[in-house]
């Protein structure tokens, strides 16, 4: 991806098919993050989306675009209120693609695992060993 693309995914602005990397830059900020996480309990508008954070409401309203570009919520009218929904199939393309390295850290662990144990076994002791004659 070039440094056109990632900037254009940072806008909001989704610059092709490669919906993973927009989905992963879009989790790459704490914020975004958060705000999903408010968004498991239901729907929000951006003024309730915007309360609990330091930042301004336009602020905000940027990463809900970035989400939105990603496929990570989506918006709609209510009345006078626009309300954003979180999205959950990008999260679980994104979960079966980590998914994919869990078998390989795995079996690097078990490794470690018996590296660590063999490292820290008692010496075998003298009497165990044959004598050796000479």
């Amino acid at each position: 991806m070039t440094m056109f693309q990632n900037s254009a995914i940072m806008d909001g602005q989704s610059t092709g098919p490669d919906q993973l990397s927009a989905v992963f830059s879009a989790l790459g900020d704490p914020t975004r993050r958060a705000i999903l996480l408010r968004l498991v309990e239901g729907d929000r508008t951006v003024a309730e989306l915007h309360a609990p954070f330091a930042m301004s409401q336009p602020a905000i309203s940027r990463h809900l675009k970035v989400l939105e570009a990603a496929g990570l919520i989506s918006r709609r009218r209510r009345a006078t209120a626009r309300l954003s929904h979180l999205e959950a199939a990008p999260l679980g393309e994104a979960t079966a693609w980590l998914a994919r390295y869990q078998a390989f850290w795995d079996g690097r662990f078990q490794q470690l695992d018996a590296l660590l144990a063999a490292l820290q076994a008692p010496p075998p002791s003298p009497a165990s060993e044959p004598a050796v004659e000479g």
